[in-house]
């Protein structure tokens, strides 16, 4: 069954690999292009879902805080909250960063 599924692997990138190169003399595949633009969108749509995302769970944080009225769970709940909002923030567009510099070096 292991063996099963690393053979299921290897086809799948050496099939990605084939069709992403460009070996061929007319240009590249349809099915590449369209895919190129679909993971683009996708990308694009993500970027602009995580900047409110993360003013929500920031915001929520600073109110957890706030209202916590002495709670010491509550803050640190919130403290929880804010710092790893903030940290997948930074970790989603230093992602982006070092796509699209990859992208220019590669395009």
């Amino acid at each position: 069954m292991y063996r099963r599924i690393l053979y299921i692997i290897y086809l799948f990138i050496l099939f990605t690999l084939f069709f992403s190169t460009n070996c061929f003399a007319w240009g590249e595949p349809e099915l590449v292009n369209k895919l190129n633009s679909a993971f683009e969108s996708i990308k694009e749509w993500l970027i602009k879902l995580a900047t409110p995302a993360a003013a929500v769970a920031v915001g929520t944080g600073v109110f957890m805080k706030k209202f916590s009225f002495g709670d010491e769970e509550k803050i640190r709940t919130g403290k929880k909250l804010i710092k790893g909002s903030l940290f997948s923030y930074a970790f989603i567009l230093a992602i982006n960063l070092i796509l699209s510099a990859i992208q220019s070096l590669v395009g």
